[in-house]
This record gives structure tokens, C-alpha cells and sequence, in this order.
């Protein structure tokens, strides 16, 4: 097959229809559900690392039920807070993490914290991934793009950038994409890539976006 240009608005339109029959991202199921804050979205991002997304919704829900606010987050212990997420990943370490953040965020920024990448990441546990991404969710000002295991290989695949790791397409994404899709391309990529371009033998039969992908490394389809 001949291969059209890749439109970048197209492929975006296209994706964004494709996906609405699926459950949104973590992150945004959670802003959608009132989790709207900057604290409540970085604590479900730092409760979401090596965690599934459907462990990742209850999860968080039933510890923000608890505490969604930094005050309420240090009156729990971190064996409290351990209790609350100890389905995720690496749960005793993100108890003792959110429970300094919270801490930090009262001492430092009167329980408010503010839009801003630098002061995220100068938090234990929080890297550039889960800085952009609540960032982009709960303040609507992506200061960079979130790439996860989905938009790096989506990204990839599709031959819009060429790189071998999710930092380097970081870079080469915030060079090339649109700014107005910087928090869309999360959004849309994670349902995009769970569910039609998998990573075992992604569906490209019936992939929209198919004219216009490289297909980069597909060996076998459905």
C-alpha cells in the first residue's frame, strides 16, 4: 500500500472518533468524575506508575474519597494512606511519598499548590511524565507533553518521530506537535493504544488511520 502524507489534524480527528466507544485514561476518567485538582491529579498520576488503569480509577477514588485535599492527606498516616492504594504498584513507597508531598505542599505553598512544572518535579517520585500530565489535566496549561508506553510506540509506529525511548520522543513530540494537541495526544493515544494499536498485533485491518501510518515495526497484524 501506498503510504498519504500524515495529516496531523486528520489522524487526530480520526483517532478521536475511533476511541470514544472506550473508556477514557486514568486521569481524565478521574477529572471527569470531580478529582479536578492540581494535588488530587498529581496523587492519582504517582498512585498510576506501573499500575493498569483499571486498577489505577478505583484505586485512586477510594484514597481522594478520603483526603482530596493536602490537609486532609497528612491527618492520615502513610500506613493509612498504604491501606487505601495497596492494590497499585510499589504501594508503600507511594504511601510515603504522597504523604511528604502533602506535607511539603502545606509547609511550602500554603496547601495550594501552583501551576508549575518546576515545583512538581522538585517533589520526591514525581518525574517529567506525571508533572505534564496533571499539569495539562488540572490546570488546562500543558507546559510539555506526557508520553507514555502508548504514545511513545503509537507516535512511533505511525513514523510522525523516530526514537528508540519515551524521553527521546518527548523531545522530538514538543518539537514537532501542534501545541494545541500536547494534552490531547495523551487523551486520545492511551484508549488509541490499548485497545486498536496494541502492542502484540494491533488491528490495523481496521485502523483508521492506516493510509497514512508506516507501520513502523509491525510484523504481524489483525
Amino acid at each position: 500500500m501506498v503510504k498519504k502524507d500524515l495529516e496531523i489534524d486528520l489522524v487526530m480527528a480520526l483517532v478521536a472518533r475511533a476511541v470514544q466507544p472506550f473508556p477514557p485514561a486514568a486521569m481524565f476518567q478521574l477529572f471527569d468524575e470531580g478529582h479536578t485538582s492540581l494535588f488530587e491529579q498529581l496523587v492519582a498520576c504517582i498512585i498510576s506508575i506501573r499500575t493498569l488503569d483499571e486498577v489505577t480509577v478505583p484505586t485512586a477514588r477510594k484514597l481522594l474519597g478520603l483526603a482530596p485535599t493536602p490537609a486532609g492527606m497528612v491527618r492520615l498516616s502513610p500506613q493509612e494512606i498504604d491501606q487505601q492504594i495497596h492494590d497499585s504498584s510499589f504501594h508503600e513507597r507511594k504511601a510515603w511519598q504522597i504523604h511528604r508531598i502533602a506535607q511539603q505542599v502545606l509547609d511550602e505553598h500554603g496547601g495550594e499548590l501552583p501551576c508549575d512544572r518546576e515545583v512538581l518535579m522538585a517533589f520526591s517520585g514525581v518525574g517529567v511524565k506525571c508533572a505534564n500530565l496533571a499539569l495539562g489535566v488540572a490546570c488546562g496549561e500543558p507546559q510539555g507533553i506526557s508520553v507514555d508506553v502508548h504514545v511513545h510506540r503509537v507516535t512511533n509506529r505511525w513514523g510522525y518521530v523516530a526514537a528508540g525511548s519515551p524521553e527521546r520522543t518527548t523531545v522530538l513530540l514538543e518539537a514537532k506537535l501542534p501545541r494545541r494537541f500536547w494534552l490531547e495526544i495523551n487523551r486520545l493515544l492511551v484508549p488509541f493504544g490499548k485497545h486498536i494499536c496494541t502492542g502484540r498485533l494491533p488491528r490495523c485491518s481496521t485502523c483508521p488511520v492506516l493510509e497514512m501510518c508506516r507501520q513502523v515495526g509491525v510484523d504481524k497484524h489483525r
